[in-house]
């Protein structure tokens, strides 16, 4: 189900029920946008971001735009089924793990003290100025969860099995690049006087050299994304099976801010995809709840009129200052009853930082109920234990 706008230069399709105002007006702007191609996609968990909504798909056949793809490039989940029962994972043993996890797993803020390992620093654009001037200091952030949304989280299958969950992104690398680049953007269209419905939408031409050297660097922080959510659920299962017994049997790794060529619609194009999951046919994707709420493994649809995509999780419908100004402490403990989790963390205020509770979200079956049409649901997943960044 979906409604189309077609007041425009290209038309909008929504599977969001209520697109609240500012993220419409930034749907307006990429459908006026002299680069975007066809329609502009709206998922079912569209929320306003950065230009862009989150939540978007747009596609360009002659340029690159780095707002639409994100400041936390290669932001993703992964997920590990394990053959353990859920039953047997008591909530004391769980919440022993959460503690070995944290002194594991790098959150927030913190780093490892030492480089960690990878092949793929071999691959590093060095041309890239963000690349080679961050480096030394991703070398440290490789394996660490980061803040915000970002969430390791133990979780039971309808079929009783454990499953582990890990949602990050570049971290501070990817956002460094993101940063460089668009303001690359801006300084180009400004000296090629470009006209732009908003100064955040600021595009590259995929003919220079601008656009393939962020396009190379995008490419090398979605690799350092993948590899660094491997090392954390790689720990995070490591811990589990130290802890518990079992072992792994189905392992799943996936992008949701990221730009990709494909063809749709008969052209060669780049797809744009910031905070949207692929949903090729028969392509197996993650979309996570909230903290409190369900997550699920789908099987893609591959529909074309959402560029062969779906949501990337909930979505919010409070922002970060919203919900700690209308969500009180007791309230969000009883959403996350039956859940192990750490005590709530604090704002800048020094009061309960409440802005990733589970009413901050949107009703994550309300979410897979409007795009029915994009993904099949194969495994419902109900968190048992969670860390947050």
């Amino acid at each position: 189900m979906y409604w189309e706008n077609t007041d425009n230069r290209i038309p909008i399709l929504s599977w969001c029920g209520e697109v609240d105002g500012p993220s419409l007006i930034q749907a307006v702007n990429l459908a006026n946008h002299s680069e975007t191609f066809h329609h502009v996609a709206l998922m079912p968990d569209c929320h306003v971001g950065y230009g862009m909504p989150i939540g978007g798909v747009i596609a360009c056949e002659r340029a690159v735009i780095p707002n639409a793809v994100g400041v936390d490039i290669g932001c993703g989940v992964a997920a590990i089924e394990t053959d353990f029962p859920a039953e047997r994972a008591d909530r004391a043993g769980l919440a022993e793990l959460l503690g070995d996890i944290r002194r594991t797993v790098p959150v927030g803020f913190q780093h490892h003290r030492a480089r960690q390992q990878w092949d793929g620093w071999d691959s590093a654009p060095m041309r890239s100025p963000p690349v080679a001037r961050e480096a030394d200091a991703a070398g440290r952030q490789l394996g660490t969860l980061g803040g915000g949304n970002h969430f390791i989280e133990v979780q039971a299958s309808d079929a009783g099995r454990i499953w582990l969950m890990v949602h990050s992104g570049s971290r501070n690398f990817g956002l460094k690049i993101a940063e460089h680049y668009h303001e690359c953007a801006r300084k180009w269209c400004a000296s090629h006087r470009a006209e732009l419905p908003s100064h955040d939408l600021a595009f590259l031409p995929l003919d220079t050299d601008l656009a393939a050297e962020y396009i190379e660097a995008m490419e090398f922080a979605l690799a350092f994304a993948r590899r660094n959510r491997e090392l954390i659920i790689e720990r995070v299962a490591s811990a589990f099976f130290e802890r518990f017994g079992g072992s792994a049997a189905r392992r799943l790794n996936v992008h949701h801010n990221y730009c990709r060529r494909e063809r749709h619609f008969g052209r060669e194009v780049v797809v744009h995809r910031k905070g949207a999951t692929s949903a090729r046919a028969g392509e197996t994707g993650v979309i996570p709840g909230s903290m409190g709420t369900s997550s699920y493994i789908v099987r893609g649809l591959g529909n074309p009129a959402s560029f062969e995509s779906s949501s990337h999780g909930a979505g919010r419908c409070m922002g970060r200052n919203e919900a700690n100004r209308r969500l009180n402490t007791a309230e969000c403990d009883r959403a996350m009853e039956g859940v192990v989790f750490g005590r709530w963390g604090r704002d800048r205020r020094g009061k309960p930082d409440l802005s990733e509770a589970p009413q901050a979200y949107k009703n994550i079956e309300d979410v897979m109920s409007a795009q029915t049409d994009l993904v099949a649901r194969e495994v419902r997943l109900q968190p048992l234990a969670v860390v947050k960044g």
